[in-house]
């Protein structure tokens, strides 16, 4: 019988930016979570089983707060992201404290993954559109060398606290060509810039990108097969990363899949979506994303009770 497809939902960041547990912060009067409103949209549009990835303590309080919402409706399981969970030859360098990266997450996750999988993070709402679109991809066409991924156009993913950091998409045909990551994304606001949106590419070019560019928030939908090809990704950047940047580097979900697409070796749908990515990099985004949440439940796009 076919698997439905799994939702991961990637909860162990640090929120060294925001000066707390994202995760955990109550965003309405009724007590929800980003999460939940992203548990919601998933759970509409047709996913039944979740996998959180989460730190040791933030364990008991999610599992707490699961059980009188999104666990009433759909099976939940837990998996921690540990700094040790590494490759057979390889161990934590002296001195490091920074969990290993989206893709380290992801593979905390391996021995529960049976069925093609979206994978979200926690902090993050992504809207209604962005969830059925992934759903029914994963349903209907991912294989093992076809994967998928949802675009936002990058105005709609910015803050007005601080800069951000975006993977830039270059798509050609609806196929995503790579993915490159920027640094320092904002909307200048003075200087030859004004008013145009710029980042810093990794070697620390300033670049002007324009709106409707197309961005990664994370939404990427993968089938059981990546897995493998992950893991031998997370071993090559260990290689090399132990040597250069061995206290910072990040293994992130999308790298093994790039140098895939990059190769012809497999082929990554972008799923356009122009739903309003909005989360809370930043302490002062909070009271902007609670006014959001108000807003869309005073529309009638969420009920007051997201699980009554």
């Amino acid at each position: 019988m076919e698997k439905k497809p799994i939702l991961i939902v990637m909860a162990a960041g640090m929120g060294s930016r925001y000066l707390g547990s994202k995760q955990t912060d109550l965003f309405t009067e009724e007590g929800d979570l980003i999460m939940d409103f992203s548990l919601y949209d998933a759970w509409k549009a047709g996913f039944r089983r979740v996998v959180f990835i989460i730190r040791a303590d933030l364990e008991d309080a999610l599992r707490a707060h699961l059980r009188a919402g999104a666990g009433k409706k759909m099976e939940t399981l837990f998996v921690r992201q540990e700094l040790d969970d590494l490759p057979e030859g390889f161990q934590v360098p002296a001195g490091r404290t920074k969990p290993w990266g989206t893709g380290q997450a992801v593979l905390a996750a391996r021995s529960v993954i049976d069925a093609p999988f979206a994978v979200i993070n926690a902090d993050d709402y992504y809207g209604p559109h962005a969830f059925q679109i992934i759903y029914d991809y994963l349903r209907e066409q991912v294989d093992d060398d076809h994967y998928c991924m949802v675009g936002y156009r990058i105005e709609n993913t910015l803050s007005a606290h601080g800069t951000v950091n975006r993977g830039i998409c270059r798509a050609e045909g609806g196929r995503l060509q790579s993915v490159e990551e920027h640094y320092q994304v904002r909307r200048d606001d003075k200087g030859e810039h004004e008013g145009e949106i710029t980042g810093l590419t990794a070697s620390g070019r300033l670049t002007v990108l324009p709106e409707g560019t197309l961005v990664s928030m994370n939404l990427w939908g993968f089938s059981p097969a990546y897995l493998p090809v992950m893991e031998a990704g997370f071993r090559s950047f260990l290689s090399r990363t132990l040597r250069r940047n061995p206290l910072e580097g990040e293994f992130l979900l999308h790298h093994a899949a790039d140098r895939q697409v990059r190769a012809g070796e497999a082929s990554v749908a972008v799923l356009p979506t122009d739903d309003l990515w909005f989360g809370v990099t930043y302490r002062e985004d909070k009271p902007e994303v609670a006014a959001r949440f108000e807003s869309l439940k005073d529309q009638g796009v969420y009920p007051r009770v997201l699980w009554g």
